[in-house]
């Protein structure tokens, strides 16, 4: 594997909201000596796109994407068709991607169950390098690289030498941003929660209904989901699955 070099990783890093548009252009050089185009998402569940401290949208203002009506950050449903996006939530090394599949490193079994039919439709491309992006509280961002020469499906040579390094700018970056905009806190405010509240997430973290639980710890089922309220509103949540997800993720339950 060729030595990997990363000699531009503070300037892809984003220390206050004016870094935002320096970064973005410095990593759309990196990838542009590559050959590649940057598709970054700060949240792949987020239609929005990242932007610069005055709201340009990077994608189109520095990564050379045209604005138009088909552009992938303009697609809605694009987090739950796209099988860049599925893979995301599986796979937290880089990886490169194609209409006949997914080449990684390190083989992952999960990734096999994803569609690819139609996958230059659904993905918007004909192939990328993908880097996922895995943060705090269950956050997802994602960088792909697309290659300039729409015709070219065959990533497999830049991807052994390149890929590494492209996974390092890409995680900087978007881990930066997300921080710097104000999109994940290292703890939300008053997220503190009770004993009560960690006792009714933990049983319906191993699938306990709200009747369930009330038997269980001997209490009303109105006030099981009293706690559970609590601890959603708390954390940020939006729905039970989310509470239990992100109680996970600060310590307070076992994820085994």
């Amino acid at each position: 594997m060729p030595k990997i070099v990363i000699d531009r990783l503070d300037d892809v890093t984003i220390v206050k909201a004016e870094d935002i548009r320096p970064a973005a252009r410095a990593l759309a050089e990196i990838a542009e000596a590559y050959g590649m185009r940057v598709a970054p998402a700060h949240d792949i569940a987020d239609k929005r796109t990242p932007v610069d401290a005055d709201g340009n949208i990077l994608a189109s203002e520095i990564f050379g994407w045209p604005d138009s009506e088909k552009v992938w950050w303009r697609i809605p449903r694009i987090a739950l068709e796209s099988p860049i996006t599925s893979a995301c939530r599986y796979e937290t090394e880089p990886f490169w991607i194609n209409g006949e599949g997914f080449h990684q490193r390190v083989p992952n079994p999960f990734l096999d169950a994803i569609d690819l039919n139609n996958f230059e439709s659904r993905a918007r491309t004909r192939a990328a390098i993908v880097v996922p992006v895995h943060m705090a509280f269950g956050k997802i961002g994602a960088v792909s690289y697309n290659p300039i020469d729409a015709e070219c499906t065959d990533l497999s040579e830049t991807f052994e030498k390149h890929g590494d390094e492209l996974g390092i700018y890409a995680r900087a970056f978007i881990a930066s941003y997300t921080r710097i905009m104000g999109e994940m806190q290292s703890l939300p405010p008053g997220s503190r929660l009770s004993k009560r509240e960690v006792e009714c997430l933990r049983w319906a973290a191993i699938g306990k209904t709200d009747m369930e639980i009330s038997m269980i710890m001997s209490r009303s089922r109105a006030t099981v989901r009293f706690h559970i309220h609590n601890a959603s509103t708390k954390l940020d949540a939006v729905n039970r699955s989310q509470t239990v997800f992100k109680a996970a993720q600060l310590g307070y339950l076992s994820v085994n």
